[in-house]
């Protein structure tokens, strides 16, 4: 039996918080999505996905720091599943734009480095990305912007 339209009024009154676009869980998801969306459409004549643009993005940044990251590592710094960051690592590798070795000290770990083209890449990728950034999130979404502060203290939580 199909619910009451009353019952939905009802519902929304007492239960909710009354309508999606007051539920940031809600927003956020449709900003995420949109996010990833005109990222992808930006990113492809690089051929990359943005979570491939991500993981390379990690593992350069990794690496800047002084560490070979390995897989693990990289699924951590980026809150994504293992299998998902070795798959994607599998398809960047394809594409000659990382090397995989056995991680010094753990055989069963593999470690990511960039290579000469994953370096190019990334190169011609952060610009783009950058201006996706800018275009949607505006000034709230620069460093130091109030959005960017308000998602790193979420982050930290």
């Amino acid at each position: 039996m199909p619910s009451d339209v009353a019952d939905l009024f009802d519902l929304f009154e007492t239960a909710s918080l009354g309508s999606p676009r007051n539920a940031i869980g809600f927003v956020m998801w449709r900003v995420i999505h949109r996010y990833e969306r005109e990222l992808e459409q930006a990113l492809r004549p690089l051929d990359l996905t943005h979570l491939q643009f991500t993981l390379l993005a990690l593992a350069a940044w990794t690496r800047k720091q002084g560490e070979v990251p390995s897989q693990a590592e990289l699924a951590r710094a980026g809150d994504i599943h293992v299998m998902q960051v070795s798959n994607v690592l599998k398809a960047l590798e394809s594409k000659a734009l990382i090397a995989r070795s056995a991680a010094e000290g753990n055989a069963t770990a593999k470690s990511v480095v960039l290579t000469v083209k994953g370096l190019e890449t990334l190169r011609a990728a952060f610009p783009i990305a950058i201006e996706v950034q800018h275009r949607l999130f505006g000034e709230a979404g620069r460093p130091g912007g109030t959005l960017l502060e308000a998602l790193v203290e979420l982050d930290r939580r």
